[in-house]
């Protein structure tokens, strides 16, 4: 049997991406097939497509990160899974022997890495991951919102919860507010009954971002975002959700009030960001970094997208074979929410 599946053949532009027969894949011990149904894009699969100093995979390398589907088969050893049931899956692997993984903080192992990244990912008609990295999908959720969730949704939720201990009635600055993680930690914000100031690069992304909850929306291509800032919030926020990078970091840091928080999860317009350490010290800021969350964490972003209070944004859905516009989309920052991809087929004999 084979199984279409989108993998890289190199490094390098869109063209390194394609859609190759590949083998089924067989479930080892311990180990799941799974055959998805939905699969989420991410800005990571850009990345690990252009490549970094120190990633050595195998080509061809399977990219996705974030799939919701059906059992197909279990290994040895995997008793409480049937194949027919629905799952979602958890895209961090780790050891499970460390001290952090004992403790439920997984994504603290020095093991650590995703689906799609060190290891082959789920953008296939199938996928193996260890039993420990799938959940099961909450009753009527669809597979395409199941797969919305992961990866963005846990990574806001993360960041604002345990991270920043966002605080009802705090105000909390969202970069980005279009883009997967933005539009999670608006709603999860608004979920903790804090105030939610956001930013985005358009009239129309501001709309979207004003329904999903956002008290105030600032279009930074029309107007000032430091001025605008001062005026919503004179004495500054308390947490600023940063995610885009060099870009905004000096506005960030500017905009923090005394005893303010910045949690950060990435550097899309780039790393190179500094700050004045006299800043630091004397405004009492903190200085947060995060990757990812917990599987348990996960698991409470699944339930409460199946009860309603999170509400994944989903873009638009796209069959397997036009991954290609899916990444065009995501690279040209041309989306509100998720980019997800339908997959449905059984493979070829």
């Amino acid at each position: 049997m084979t199984i279409r599946a989108a993998a890289l053949v190199g490094h390098g532009g869109p063209e390194v991406l394609q859609l190759k027969d590949l083998p089924l894949p067989e479930p080892g011990p311990g180990e799941v097939r799974v055959r998805p149904r939905a699969v989420a894009l991410n800005h990571l699969d850009v990345w690990v497509r252009k490549g970094w100093r120190g990633l050595e995979l195998g080509f061809p390398h399977v990219v996705g990160a974030d799939a919701a589907g059906v059992v197909d088969a279990v290994g040895e050893g995997v008793t409480d899974l049937d194949p027919g049931e629905e799952v979602v899956l958890s895209a961090g692997h780790f050891c499970g022997r460390c001290i952090d993984c004992i403790a439920g903080r997984e994504n603290l192992c020095s093991e650590y890495h995703l689906f799609g990244e060190h290891r082959p990912g789920c953008a296939a008609e199938a996928f193996v991951a260890p039993r420990r990295n799938l959940l099961r999908k909450p009753e009527g959720l669809d597979f395409e919102v199941a797969a919305a969730v992961g990866v963005a949704t846990l990574t806001a939720w993360h960041m604002l919860t345990a991270r920043a201990r966002l605080r009802r009635d705090e105000t909390v600055l969202v970069h980005g507010a279009s883009s997967g993680v933005g539009c999670a930690a608006i709603q999860i914000a608004r979920h903790r009954g804090a105030r939610v100031i956001a930013s985005t690069s358009s009239d129309e992304k501001a709309e979207r971002a004003a329904a999903l909850g956002a008290d105030e929306v600032i279009n930074y291509r029309a107007e000032d975002l430091k001025v605008r800032l001062k005026s919503l919030a004179p004495g500054g926020v308390d947490v600023v959700f940063e995610h885009t990078g060099e870009l905004t970091w000096p506005i960030s840091v500017r905009a923090l009030k005394v005893g303010g928080r910045l949690v950060t999860c990435g550097a899309t317009t780039g790393h190179a960001a500094s700050i004045d350490l006299r800043v630091l010290f004397a405004r009492q800021l903190e200085l947060l970094g995060s990757t990812m969350g917990t599987r348990s964490e996960l698991a409470t972003c699944l339930e409460l997208a199946a009860r309603g209070p999170l509400a994944p944004v989903i873009d638009r859905v796209l069959p397997l074979e036009e991954i290609h516009a899916g990444y065009a989309a995501l690279e040209a920052a041309d989306h509100h929410g998720k980019i997800v991809l339908a997959v449905g087929g059984q493979g070829n004999a």
